[in-house]
């Protein structure tokens, strides 16, 4: 029988933006995520043919340290829509999606930027 393996394993915060997006993303309620200066430079990328770039882990940034993630969300909300039951639910899902790699969530902060009307 072999001995175990040491070693360390880590998860960069891009990983962990990936993860995040998506799950604020399938959030009912959310239009769009990210500021107004990161939609209008990918409004620009669109229009020149570049419409993936940034797009992985726009709206999203996240600090991950011994296995413990912080995570921020900048997000548009849907015209209608409770503030509070959006990001309660993007905070949510958010969660679950990183406790589900293993991973142990200090925090969800979410800005609602703007309002898509």
């Amino acid at each position: 029988m072999s001995e175990p393996t040491s070693g360390t394993t880590s998860v960069s915060s891009e990983v962990v933006e990936k993860i995040a997006v998506a799950a604020a993303r399938a959030v009912p309620g959310v239009a769009d995520l990210g500021g107004d200066v990161s939609r209008f430079f990918n409004s620009v990328l669109d229009k020149v043919g570049l419409d993936q770039v940034g797009d992985a882990s726009r709206g999203v940034s996240a600090k991950v340290a011994d296995g413990n993630v912080t995570v921020n969300v900048v997000l548009v909300l849907e015209a209608g829509r409770v503030v509070a039951e959006v990001t309660g639910e993007v905070q949510r899902a958010v969660t679950e999606a990183l406790t589900g790699y293993g991973l142990k969530v200090l925090a969800v902060n979410v800005n609602v930027d703007d309002i898509n009307i």
